[in-house]
């Protein structure tokens, strides 16, 4: 039980060393879905790309969740997205 408790802790110790000396280059923009008009933040960090296809990329990208939070009420009072 000592050894699992002890693996168990020296992952945790190496996880959070990894986190820690990885660069934070978050950056996010907004996609429109085309069938629904609903608008949604996008973080580029995610490898992979939203599932269906069938949205399109309504603008520029910001360096933060904030910005991109500003950038979809300007698009919503807009009315080029829905809620």
């Amino acid at each position: 039980m000592r050894r699992i408790s002890v693996l168990c802790a020296a992952a945790g110790l190496a996880v959070t060393a990894f986190v820690a000396a990885s660069p934070a280059e978050a950056s996010y923009h907004l996609i429109r879905w085309q069938d629904t008009g609903f608008c949604q933040i996008w973080d580029e960090s995610i490898p992979t790309a939203p599932w269906p296809s069938d949205y399109a990329r309504v603008s520029t990208t910001v360096p933060t969740f904030v910005d991109a939070l500003a950038l979809k009420d300007h698009a919503l009072r807009n009315g080029r997205c829905t809620w």
